[in-house]
């Protein structure tokens, strides 16, 4: 009888002890914060949908983080800029394994490679090697966007800021869209700072990241991005799958309509300085010259691919 009584009283323990939890609160793990008000709000403010794609671009030297959001008329409006906590190495790419190299260039965030357990809060892995990074022989792996402000190659926020852009770039994902874009510039991409960067050893790889700076400053749309022969091919679609070591097939250029901006709130930075627009008046290489170029080399005649082309090739 006495074991009984003990048994009893155990379960019964059991009993109010779960009951008592079940009145308790549910915190989520930090990859399920629901955005907050303030968050909210802000989209609300600039016409934003939570769920509507997103695009990412990354600044070093300026160590900036921005997100841009679509709105209804197709092109992409300012949400908000972050500070970047830490990154470390120089400017330039990301060349191999433990180089402690953060990386410049395209790159394509799927839900694969967000990362809600990471050991640094939260992350998202920027898919370092790329198609053109492989092709180029580089290595590495694991190179992220991430919180706890410390980095050996990657871009690191604080945890709180890595909260909202983790919250931010997982509605989108969560609405159905396959996965958002993240560029990775050196700097703000202006003519006047390129023309101090001529003498650099990656100003012609620059070049071609320019390319990808100039389009969305014109446009508000992200660009497509092409990789063949060793090399970005920006705002062309191939005809046919490119192969990254292989000769670039034939490509059509998308045909964009004209930026021209709905109303909307004053744009907020979390540096406190206002995101300015800078357009610059770099062209595009024609893809008529790359096409007749192309097929004037496999028919045996003279033609070349014009310097614009190939000014981004491999250093």
């Amino acid at each position: 009888m006495g074991r009984g009584w003990r048994t009893f009283g155990a379960a019964l323990c059991a009993g109010l002890l779960l009951a008592a939890c079940s009145n308790a609160p549910v915190i989520p793990a930090p990859s399920e914060v629901p955005l907050g008000k303030e968050t909210l709000d802000l989209l609300a403010t600039k016409g934003m949908q939570p769920g509507s794609p997103v695009f990412v671009r990354v600044f070093k030297e300026e160590s900036e983080l921005e997100i841009w959001k679509q709105r209804d008329d197709g092109h992409f409006y300012h949400f908000k800029t972050y500070p970047i906590c830490n990154w470390s190495g120089e400017l330039g790419p990301k060349l191999k394994r433990g180089d402690r190299q953060a990386p410049e260039g395209f790159y394509t965030i799927t839900p694969t490679l967000m990362n809600p357990n990471s050991q640094f809060y939260l992350s998202f892995n920027l898919g370092y090697p790329n198609s053109y990074d492989r092709s180029l022989g580089r290595t590495g792996d694991s190179v992220m966007v991430h919180g706890k402000c410390r980095s050996a190659g990657c871009y690191a926020m604080t945890d709180a800021l890595m909260e909202e852009i983790y919250g931010v770039t997982r509605e989108s994902l969560k609405a159905g869209h396959p996965s958002f874009p993240l560029h990775a510039f050196p700097f703000r991409m202006t003519d006047a700072r390129m023309a101090q960067m001529k003498t650099h050893k990656w100003y012609g790889f620059w070049k071609t990241l320019k390319q990808g700076y100039d389009h969305f400053e014109k446009y508000r749309v992200p660009p497509s991005i092409a990789v063949c022969e060793q090399r970005y091919v920006v705002n062309a679609i191939p005809q046919s799958r490119p192969d990254p070591d292989g000769a670039c097939p034939i490509m059509q250029r998308p045909v964009m309509a004209a930026f021209t901006p709905l109303p909307e709130a004053p744009e907020t930075v979390a540096t406190g300085n206002k995101l300015k627009g800078l357009v610059s008046t770099e062209v595009e290489p024609s893809l008529a010259e790359i096409n007749a170029a192309k097929a004037a080399q496999n028919a045996g005649t003279t033609g070349t691919i014009p310097a614009s082309v190939t000014s981004g090739a491999a250093q």
